[in-house]
């Protein structure tokens, strides 16, 4: 591994100057359904939620830091390599699965909008149009960089829920309890604790920070700076997911007031005699908010990416629009269009979200596979994984990847 610890290493120009992919990739993570999931393990199962969501921050960190070394040592994005490593078909299975997979979540991103703007009494008609508009005009800066700072400033404001966990004062004691309780007996826990590896870690994921890293043009002796990124980004994603658990678990789990919290406003709903009204919809609607915005924005540039590499089209956020570029717009801009469109109406969103999770779970091990394979061969030996630690990235990731095919029984009610 490169060694590139130098005096300046943590001054904050060099590390505004390297940081970001990992940052606002994480942030992304932890989107408008990932909330919503955290919300619901939380008023299901208490504290015993605490500990895999602890577990998950080493698995999160090494498959997004495989992306960190492809990207910066060999300039390609994910789409790129494996079209060059594995030939058109697997990259157009990788690419189509992809492009689905983002749609279905920008539906989630935009229903968390519509959800939003719900609790204030604001039509659906009117968020959805304004966040499309301002999603679409992000892409046309000109810059990665400015796309990538605008992202991370909507995502920081998932922070504003810290406020509303500690005004509900969790009980350490029962914290710690709940930490040393694993249920897995129970069928309904072994699921969410699924959902929940499938909330941390997405296939979208990979192919952003990939590319991001790519489009920001950094050197080889970036790595080390980028993995601390990674890992930076890795703890406040996770840290945020148990934020919105304890917060719930504190409230509606520890009152045996076990509501259904599949949108924002029964989150809502379900917060506000603990928290009241108006406290409770302004942090969790600058939560959810600021969780949906820079979830939706990388969420369009992964499929995006992921399309015109396969299709060897340009694909920066750099360049400005022309003929060239014009493909990676468009495909953009289609995509934000046809998610807002099919939330505003009403397609059957319920639906379309189960075919998407079914090809989340499909997708997590070919592109999981594909990362492995990509790092042991697409990478010079010295940049590569060794020893033990290669094993123990391997059998997590198979774990993953298992917990990933496990999802689609229940989803498609199998068992």
């Amino acid at each position: 591994m490169l060694d590139v610890s130098t005096s300046h290493h943590w001054k904050i120009p060099a590390i505004l100057k390297t940081w970001g992919p990992g940052l606002i990739v994480m942030l992304a993570d932890t989107d408008a359904g990932c909330l919503i999931t955290a919300a619901q393990s939380g008023a299901q199962w208490g504290y015993t939620m605490i500990l895999p969501q602890i577990v998950l921050i080493p698995i999160l960190y090494m498959v997004q830091e495989i992306t960190v070394r492809l990207g910066i040592v060999t300039k390609k994005g994910h789409g790129t390599l494996i079209r060059e490593n594995f030939g058109r078909g697997w990259a157009w299975l990788a690419a189509g699965t992809l492009a689905i997979s983002s749609i279905g979540a920008l539906l989630t991103e935009f229903a968390g909008v519509a959800g939003v703007g719900q609790l204030f009494g604001v039509s659906k008609w009117v968020t959805i149009p304004i966040a499309t508009v301002i999603l679409i005009a992000i892409a046309f800066l000109g810059s990665y960089r400015r796309t990538e700072k605008i992202g991370i400033l909507f995502g920081l404001g998932e922070l504003a829920f810290i406020i509303a966990m500690l005004m509900v004062h969790p009980d350490l004691h029962a914290m710690g309890q709940g930490m040393l309780t694993i249920p897995w007996r129970h069928s309904s826990y072994v699921y969410l604790v699924a959902a929940n590896v499938g909330a941390v870690i997405m296939p979208w994921m990979i192919f952003y920070q990939q590319s991001a890293i790519v489009d920001k043009h950094l050197a080889v002796t970036a790595i080390k700076k980028e993995r601390h990124d990674t890992f930076f980004g890795t703890l406040l994603t996770q840290g945020i997911m148990l934020v919105f658990i304890i917060t719930f678990a504190a409230t509606l789990y520890h009152s045996g007031a076990h509501r259904p919290l599949g949108t924002v406003v029964e989150m809502a709903n379900g917060l506000a005699p603990f928290l009241g009204t108006w406290p409770t919809r302004i942090l969790l609607g600058v939560s959810m908010l600021g969780g949906a915005m820079v979830a939706a924005l990388v969420v369009a540039l992964a499929g995006t990416w992921g399309i015109t590499e396969v299709l060897n089209w340009h694909h920066s956020l750099n360049e400005p629009f022309n003929r060239k570029s014009a493909g990676f717009y468009i495909i953009y801009v289609l995509a934000h269009v046809i998610g807002a469109v099919l939330v505003l109406v009403n397609f059957d969103i319920v639906g379309l979200a189960v075919t998407v999770e079914v090809i989340n779970a499909l997708m997590l091990p070919i592109v999981l596979g594909f990362l492995l394979v990509l790092e042991a061969t697409a990478l010079p030996p010295k940049y590569r994984m060794h020893g033990w630690y290669k094993w123990l990235v391997w059998i997590l990731s198979g774990i993953v990847m298992a917990f990933g095919l496990y999802m689609i029984g229940p989803t498609l009610q199998l068992w």
